[in-house]
This record gives C-alpha cells, structure tokens and sequence, in this order.
C-alpha cells in the first residue's frame, strides 16, 4: 500500500491550509493509499545548524539535534509520497516549514556519503494558501528544493487560493486540492511499477468533482464540530 505523509506548516490548526491538505489526503485515500497528517506547530523543531558548511560529510543522518524532528525523518523515510501545504508568508513558507525542509538536508547529502539522496524516487505534491500574492512563488520555490533533493513532482501536483473565504467553497481549488492527492499516489504506483501511467492524470469529470465536493463538504463538516467541541 502506498503511504502518504501530509505535512501541515500552518500556525491556523484547521484554517484554509489544513482544509486544502485534508481534501488532498482524502484524494490519496480514494486511490488506495494510507494517510497521515502532521501540524508541524504541534512540534518542537529546531533551526537547522548549517553543519554541511563546516564539513560536508558532517551532515548525514541521523541528524545530532535532539527534538521532534527525529520522528518526523523516521515518517518521511517509511512514506512514499509527502504532500506539503504551507500558508503564504511574504512570497514563501512558513517558518515552520522551512525549518522542516531545512532539516530535510540529512536525506539529500547522503549522496555525498553513500552516493544516492535517502529521499530519491519519493513523490511530493504542494498546496499554497493565503489571501496574498505570492501563491506561484512558493510553489516553485518549493518543487525546485524537492526536485533537488530527488523527490518526483507529477503532474498537477499543486494547489492554491489566494482568495477571502473558505477554500471548501471554491469549487476549482477543492478539485485541485484533492488531485494532488489522486496524482501523487499514481505517480508512487507507477514508479514502483503497480501500475501503467493513466492517460487522464488530472481528473475533471462530473463524478470526480462531484466525489470532490462531496469531500469539502465533509471537511468543512469536521471542521467546524472540532471548532464547537
């Protein structure tokens, strides 16, 4: 079975970003995939220390800070797909998320040490949520650093609004939101040659978004019982 970590780099526990990463891990799951979700604020995450800068080969894993994190690369090594969704902070991501992809650097300079990055072949997939510009920005931002430290971005694995409101209600940003789930966890079967690649990665059809809504729908629903609970 394929597994999906979701990664959630906003301070708002079940604002627009988590509702966006939840439409895309439930994606996943209707492809078959096994999903978990991470609030990175609920974490003790250190700055990385920059030890790649005093001697490369200094900075492997496991890496020497003690805290949350430790955890955290143990799920990134057990799952095949990371889907990450950050809130738009002057044109990048969170602080949060950025200490995460920082600390992220053990997996990619093993292939100083042993010749191959611990996290080449898993797929990612990025969401970008914010009532600000800056939504393209991040996106690149983010699939140049994970392309370069070996992850495999399908296609239309990205999602973002940039608009006041609930993104469960933006009908375009729920369906792209829950085909990054969907072609995150294809790509992950096709590379461990489960299956053949689709013709249609991206899904549009009148059954698909009305599965995608019916999704929203849900989520919103849980939402607001955890905010009144």
């Amino acid at each position: 079975m394929i597994k999906v970590l979701g990664i959630n780099g906003s301070p708002r526990k079940y604002g627009n970003t988590y509702k966006a990463l939840m439409l895309a891990l439930e994606g996943a799951k209707n492809e078959g995939a096994e999903v978990k979700l991470v609030n990175l604020y609920d974490l003790k995450i250190e700055h990385c220390m920059g030890c790649v800068s005093d001697n490369i080969k200094s900075c492997k894993y496991p890496c020497p800070i003690d805290d949350d994190m430790k955890k955290l690369q143990e799920e990134v090594l057990k799952n095949d797909v990371l889907i990450i969704a950050t809130p738009i902070y002057w044109y990048n991501v969170s602080s949060a998320l950025k200490a995460f992809i920082d600390r992220l650097t053990v997996f990619e300079n093993m292939i100083v040490i042993e010749g191959r990055s611990w996290v080449e072949g898993k797929i990612a997939g990025f969401i970008a949520i914010g009532n600000d510009t800056g939504a393209i920005a991040v996106i690149q931002n983010l699939m140049v650093t994970f392309n370069s430290m070996g992850f495999i971005i399908p296609p239309w694995a990205l999602a973002y609004y940039t608009e006041m409101g609930d993104v469960t209600e933006s009908e375009n940003a729920v369906l792209d939101a829950v085909n990054v789930g969907r072609v995150t966890v294809i790509m992950a079967k096709v590379i461990k040659g489960l299956e053949r690649p689709p013709k249609v990665w991206y899904r549009a059809d009148a059954g698909y978004r009305e599965f995608a809504l019916k999704k929203a729908r849900e989520v919103r629903k849980l939402v607001l019982d955890r905010l009144t609970s």
